[in-house]
C-alpha cells in the first residue's frame, strides 16, 4: 500500500502546522497555555519522531492562507498532518475545507481544552474531518497526536 507515495514500512513523512498566535506559545496567557515554547515543542516533537521512526517538518504561520496552501502542498510532500489550528479551528471554513481537500490523515491538537473555555471556543470547524482530535494535555497535546498519527499511519491507514 502507498501512502502518497510512501511506501508501507518507509519512514513517514509528516507535517506539523501550528497557527496563528502559537509563535507567543510560553509567554500569552501562561495560565491558560502554560510555558512551553514553540521551540520547546518542535524540539520535542523532533526527538519523539526519531524514536518513532518518522520524518517531521514543523512550520507555525499567523497567516490562514499560509495555512491552507501547506495543507494542499502536503499532499505531495507527507502522509500526514498534525494541525494545531488556533483561534481558526472555531471560525474557518477555508481552513476546514483544505484539511478535507488535502486527502490526508490529519490530527487536531490544541494546548488547552477548548469545551471548557468560552462558549465560541466549544465548536471546532475541524474536528469533523480530522482523523482525530487530543486536546487539553497541554504541550504534551502534540506528542499524543505524533504518537496517534504515527501508529495509524504504521497500521496501514486504518486497515
Amino acid at each position: 500500500m502507498s501512502l502518497a507515495g510512501n511506501p508501507r514500512g518507509a519512514m513517514p513523512r509528516i507535517l506539523v502546522l501550528h497557527g496563528p498566535n502559537l509563535d507567543a506559545l510560553g509567554t500569552r496567557e501562561p495560565e491558560v497555555y502554560g510555558r512551553t515554547t514553540l521551540d520547546q515543542i518542535d524540539r520535542g516533537l523532533s526527538s519523539l519522531a526519531a524514536e518513532l521512526g518518522c520524518e517531521l517538518e514543523c512550520r507555525q504561520t499567523n497567516h490562514e492562507g499560509v495555512l491552507i496552501d501547506a495543507l494542499h502542498n502536503a499532499r505531495d510532500s507527507a502522509q500526514g498532518v498534525l494541525l494545531n489550528p488556533g483561534g481558526l479551528t472555531h471560525t474557518s471554513v477555508a481552513l476546514r475545507d483544505a484539511v478535507a481537500a488535502a486527502g490526508l490523515p490529519v490530527v487536531e491538537v490544541h494546548v488547552s481544552n477548548p469545551a471548557a473555555r468560552e462558549p465560541f471556543r466549544h465548536v471546532s470547524t475541524v474536528s469533523g474531518v480530522a482523523l482525530g482530535v487530543v486536546q487539553g494535555f497541554g504541550a504534551d497535546s502534540y506528542g499524543l497526536g505524533l504518537r496517534a498519527l504515527v501508529g495509524y499511519l504504521r497500521r496501514g491507514a486504518g486497515q
